[in-house]
């Protein structure tokens, strides 16, 4: 009997374990999406202006585009210590690349093109 008591409360621990981690992953991940939706749009406006400046073959025009599509914000953990993000955004089918951090965009006609 008291091996079955143990075994009870042992599986009873098991699952409130899992039901706590799994709201606590519930919880963050909603934040995560919370701050990266205020990120991309507080990063919008200036990629747009960026992404229409910057000199390329193919013009990039957001504003005047008959297609236009927001990939988002990526990153890509290159070491340790660094990260780098970039926001993407598609305007008749060419890519612009925009990098918060430097304010920079590269504009490319094509997914495999752009760096």
């Amino acid at each position: 009997m008291t091996f079955q008591r143990i075994i009870v409360g042992l599986l009873i621990l098991t699952i409130a374990g899992l039901a706590g981690s799994f709201y606590l992953n519930w919880k963050i991940n909603n934040q995560l999406q919370t701050m990266k939706a205020f990120v991309e749009g507080s990063v919008f406006a200036e990629a747009v202006a960026a992404c229409e400046k910057a000199p390329s073959t193919t013009p990039f025009k957001w504003n005047g585009g008959a297609r236009t599509s927001v990939i988002g914000l990526n990153s890509v953990k290159l070491d340790k210590y660094r990260i780098v993000s970039s926001y993407t955004l598609v305007a008749d089918g060419i890519y612009c690349d925009f990098d918060p951090i430097k304010r920079k965009a590269d504009v490319g006609s094509n997914f495999l093109e752009r760096e």
